[in-house]
């Protein structure tokens, strides 16, 4: 018989916990159920804002028929002696070993009035904060909603771009002197506080709060400082308190100030009860963050099966984008010994080291506006650094070769992975790729900017056992994407069959097949879905259109610019009506369109391109959208026409096949409204002309762009973009974005300057002659596509049934899944 393990609560450290033990428990020692009290199973809590402002699925993956989950109950009882649970729903769950998984609740400040703000912690509560802001505007057309975040820690700020996302005039009201102090010093607080001013929201530092008052539907904020915010919507997110209710009831030891007493097995007084998460107090610390969450579970699941893992404290450090602003802290940044700073006002960039007082030791750092020396320098916290801490502050260090760090350092602070645990997997189990590094030890599984130190190493051991790190695209192919794409370049080559026979084997994959149709597409080797291409696409190159988790597509117009008539968005809001689209606005200055049917998809395209549209290309590897702020046409501060040179840039670099997605955005003035230092390519207008940004990207590694060029006219601006996107274009890897390929570019930026002012390789020419061949050669693919019956023969949903859908099916919507049901059978 199984021993029954009782995990309550089913947050993030909960799931892991189960998948953990899931692994490892191969012989069924443990019999698995968990009690949830959300509605929902375990989800994503630190991508919580990209739930109100994108729509996303924050599920984790379901853990299988092997555990025995219970969602919508609360755990209202243990009983340490019966050794059983009571529920809510009046369950009574036995256990073996139980572990306390109940997290934090929101701290809210014991001020008059508290009981009428809302909380920012979970689903619901960002649903009721949805309802709350969109609730006044109805009541009152064309009022702009107010809000006041009270907290501005890191979960208080994503609060305010939430509810700024949402419409909502919003403030930040911060008791300590500067923002996110448990992160950052006051240097950096202070940057970040430039940065989101500017964009728009306004923030209260240094004034405790007093008491809210209410008046029917509105409320009054008053601060210690004698300053009243009048607000619509209030919401706290002040910091958290471990919900410790069930230990204190059952007897088990809590903290002082909160929490439930473990040792460093996570096992409380009772040896059958273990507590992890935001709910345990080990070492006298309560950890508010997903990482050291994780590390927990891990010893638990160990400890389950009978192994000696022990909690020893975890890695702070912390790397994220507020409203676009990069901001990262490390180590001990508060630490009381040498530092270095580094403070560039014009850019919104502050760095600040801290060493010991030999200088040779990082003890840590804050980093604010741009954080890509990050991964390199929490890897040598405690360590001795390889050169001066100014070689460090800017990235130049030698943590880049993998080879240096320390046995100890933690490589991936989100499961606590050493670098010495990543070089024992590879050498005592063969491992020669990153994927199977990532399986091994779980490096890289979290957020994913330890990745590029992860292949570094990966890289360094394979190379000291004298293994050649291989460049191959797939099992077909021995050469990379860049070999590929000058082959075909050089040789004339224009189409996968020759390629792939004369300089590979087999009959291709997933993998290369849509490498080698990019690189053809990029060699203008006409529409991508003319012969034989078609069938090397994938999915969404395949119908032109994004696939969704639904099965259904969705379909976006370019807007260069984002500048837009009345007609156009009368035609849009048109077809979204008639084809039943959801319809949503972008990041990106465009509008969305989805749920389209496959054999839909022609027709929505020729009403679109009758008005004047064309494919924004969201489906492919290609230049997406060149972002613009309203620059000297309409803002009183900006000093150039960024939206004309936007309009201009799109239009000439739409359709450009390259290795990743490409994004851009032109700034009117230094305000940077626009957010261009986080693109591929970004331009800022000074008085003089532009200023060229290059490589930066957003994402799950961001990136500041660094500054390439500076006053530029704009036939010179233009001229520097062509030739590095050619550049880019023909040496980047396969699925490279532009930051990573910088990164990984010998010489860096002062060599890209040399290859594309100078003409260091000659080839100058030719990078300006191949974007001149494609601007002349662009064509919509979706008109294209309307044009050819051959092509149009592929956007069916069934193979037996084509042109007019069958009347007998309909579809409807099943689980959030489109799925035919027939209706009727039609006989002849």
């Amino acid at each position: 018989m199984a021993d029954h393990l009782v995990v309550v609560g089913h947050g993030p450290a909960a799931h892991r916990l189960v998948e953990a033990l899931l692994e490892r428990d191969t012989e069924g020692r443990w019999q698995i159920t968990v009690v949830g009290e959300e509605p929902r199973p375990a989800y994503d809590r630190v991508a919580l804002t990209s739930y109100l402002t994108e729509g996303a699925d924050l599920a984790y993956p379901p853990h299988g028929e092997a555990v025995t989950l219970h969602t919508g109950d609360r755990v209202i009882a243990v009983d340490r002696g019966a050794r059983t649970v009571t529920t809510e729903a009046e369950r009574v769950l036995r256990y073996d070993a139980l572990v306390l998984a109940t997290g934090s609740v929101p701290f809210v400040p014991p001020v008059p009035g508290a009981e009428t703000a809302l909380v920012y912690r979970t689903i619901d509560d960002l649903d009721d904060l949805r309802a709350a802001v969109t609730r006044p505007a109805a009541l009152a057309p064309g009022r702009r909603v107010s809000g006041v975040v009270v907290g501005g820690g890191l979960l208080g700020l994503e609060a305010a771009r939430a509810m700024q996302g949402l419409g909502a005039d919003t403030y930040v009201v911060e008791v300590a002197p500067w923002l996110m102090p448990r992160q950052l010093d006051e240097g950096g607080g202070a940057m970040l506080r430039r940065h989101i001013e500017e964009l728009g929201l306004r923030v209260h530092a240094g004034a405790g709060l007093e008491r809210i008052e209410e008046d029917h539907e509105t409320r009054s904020v008053h601060l210690a400082d004698g300053t009243v915010i009048e607000a619509d919507v209030v919401v706290f997110s002040a910091g958290i308190r471990p919900r410790d209710d069930l230990a204190r009831a059952g007897g088990l030891a809590v903290g002082e100030r909160g929490g439930i007493v473990v040792d460093d097995t996570c096992r409380t007084e009772d040896p059958r009860v273990f507590a992890i998460g935001e709910c345990a107090l080990v070492n006298g610390m309560v950890y508010g963050l997903v990482g050291p969450g994780f590390t927990m579970a891990e010893v638990v699941a160990d400890r389950l099966l009978g192994g000696d893992a022990r909690f020893t404290g975890a890695d702070l450090s912390t790397r994220l984008k507020l409203m676009g602003v990069e901001v990262a802290s490390f180590g001990d940044p508060s630490a009381d010994a040498l530092d270095v700073t580094y403070t560039d006002p014009v850019a919104g960039i502050y760095k600040r080291l801290v060493v010991s007082d030999d200088a040779q030791t990082l003890l840590g750092g804050v980093l604010v506006g741009d954080a890509s020396s990050y991964p390199s320098l929490r890897a040598y916290v405690g360590a001795k650094l390889p050169g001066t801490p100014e070689q460090a502050l800017f990235g130049a260090t030698e943590a880049a070769g993998g080879g240096p760090l320390p046995e100890a350092t933690v490589i991936c602070s989100c499961n606590n992975v050493s670098a010495g645990a990543i070089r024992s997997a590879i050498a005592r189990d063969g491992l020669t790729d990153v994927p199977a590094v990532k399986a091994c030890t779980r490096a890289g599984t979290g957020c994913g900017s330890c990745v590029p130190l992860v292949k570094n190493i990966l890289d360094a051991e394979l190379t000291a056992a004298g293994i050649e790190v291989s460049r191959a695209l797939c099992e077909h192919f021995d050469h990379s994407r860049a070999e590929l794409f000058d082959i075909a370049r050089v040789r004339g080559i224009t189409t996968f069959g020759r390629l792939i026979a004369e300089h590979g084997r087999g009959r291709g994959c997933d993998i290369c097949k849509p490498v080698v149709a990019s690189i053809l597409a990029s060699l203008g080797n006409g529409h991508i879905l003319a012969g034989e291409q078609g069938g090397l696409q994938d999915t969404n190159d395949h119908f032109l259109a994004n696939l969704q988790k639904n099965g259904t597509y969705s379909v976006v117009p370019r807007i260069p610019g984002g500048e837009i008539t009345p007609e156009k968005l009368i035609v849009i809001g048109e077809v979204a009506r008639e084809f039943g689209l959801y319809t949503k606005i972008t990041g990106a200055q465009r509008i969305d369109l989805f749920g389209a049917r496959i054999e839909q998809l022609p027709r929505i395209w020729k009403r679109l391109t009758d008005a004047g549209f064309e494919s924004g290309h969201a489906y492919g590897k290609a230049l997406r959208t060149v972002k613009s702020c309203v620059g000297s046409t309409w803002c009183r501060y900006g000093v150039q026409d960024s939206v004309a040179l936007a309009i201009r840039l799109e239009l000439r670099y739409r359709g450009l096949r390259a290795p990743h997605k490409i994004k851009s955005a032109v700034s009117g003035c230094a305000r940077e409204c626009a957010e261009a230092q986080s693109k591929d390519f970004g331009i800022i207008a000074t008085e003089n002309g532009w200023n060229l940004y290059l490589a930066g990207n957003g994402g799950m590694r961001p990136r500041h762009a660094d500054l390439f060029a500076t006053d530029l006219d704009e036939p010179t601006l233009i001229r520097y973009i062509d030739r590095f996107l050619m550049f880019y274009i023909r040496t980047a890897d396969r699925l490279q974005r532009t930051a990573s390929w910088l990164e990984g570019l010998d010489g860096g930026m002062d060599y890209l300057r040399e290859v594309i002012v100078d003409d260091r390789l000659g080839i100058c020419a030719e990078l300006d002659a191949a974007i001149a061949g494609h601007v002349e050669g662009y064509t919509d693919e979706w008109r294209a596509t309307l044009d050819d019956p051959e092509k149009l023969r592929r956007f069916v949903s069934f193979i037996n049934a084509p042109g007019t859908p069958d009347p007998s099916i309909v579809f409807t919507p099943e689980r959030d899944q489109i799925k035919p049901v027939l209706l009727e059978v039609m006989t002849p």
